[in-house]
């Protein structure tokens, strides 16, 4: 089943077009690999999928529905969380409160008025759920075995604890679907086989994962299906051995051969 596609999506920034006319498609329950060299178009297709930027022609449907152009706040609220690139922690808070702040973003998708109200009538309501809110977020952390570590600054845990800190905090939001950018970027072989075992244990859970990935290994390792895209099209859509054997992938990583 299609959990998500787009259609002839296309961005342009005046005359610099960076994602032009993709249909891009997720699959259920699958781990897809979003690949190209740099400046392909990988994160700016990323951003207007996910909220962060508007497309300027196309759509995007999640679940069959149009949520082209929807805020970020929105587009997480329906099931879509993601991480970024460079990492985006708060480095003055502890860990279990980053990942609280996640989980009080799924536990307060109540309009404001209605929050205000039940804090007016109801005390108890709220510590109960101030108590969910931080034991299921000590789950997350035990799902990464960092529960040792709750109680630490974000800023002093290690590299390869930060990224997986800003997927927990993700995942505290309860989404469907899972976008990871980069999340191997900077790490070391066995932070990155670490991180390999995560993300199958994720879609384990029946949250489906889309990943944009440099590292080779891990993308032909875990993924289900790849795209690639080239200069903001897409270039190829398959298998990790079809893309392994694809010419066109080839010539676009490695170049072309002069006759």
């Amino acid at each position: 089943m299609t959990l998500l596609e787009t259609e002839k999506l296309t961005r342009a920034y005046g005359g610099v077009v960076a994602v032009n006319k993709v249909d891009f498609d997720v699959e259920e329950g699958l781990i897809t690999g979003l690949i190209g060299p740099n400046g392909a178009g990988k994160t700016t297709l990323f951003n207007n999928i996910t909220g962060l930027d508007a497309p300027t022609h196309g759509r995007v449907l999640f679940e069959g529905k149009d949520i082209t152009g929807a805020p970020a706040h929105k587009i997480c609220r329906m099931g879509i969380a993601r991480t970024f690139q460079n990492i985006r922690l708060f480095r003055e808070l502890t860990v279990v409160e980053n990942v609280m702040i996640g989980r009080h973003f799924k536990t307060g998708k109540s309009e404001t008025k209605g929050r205000f109200l039940n804090a007016i009538g109801s005390y108890v309501h709220l510590r109960q759920e101030e108590e969910e809110i931080y034991e299921r977020s000590c789950q997350w952390l035990e799902f990464f075995d960092m529960e040792g570590m709750k109680d630490e600054l974000a800023k002093n845990l290690p590299y390869g604890k930060q990224r997986e800190l800003e997927i927990a905090r993700a995942l505290a939001t309860d989404p469907k679907l899972l976008f990871l950018d980069e999340p191997a970027a900077g790490m070391n072989p066995q932070e990155t086989d670490h991180l390999m075992a995560i993300i199958r244990k994720i879609r384990d859970l029946d949250i489906t994962v889309v990943l944009i990935e440099h590292d080779m290994k891990l993308v032909m390792s875990i993924c289900d299906a790849i795209t690639v895209l080239n200069y903001g099209m897409k270039l190829a859509q398959g298998t990790p051995l079809e893309i392994r054997r694809n010419q066109d992938v080839i010539e676009a990583y490695l170049g072309k051969e002069d006759a």
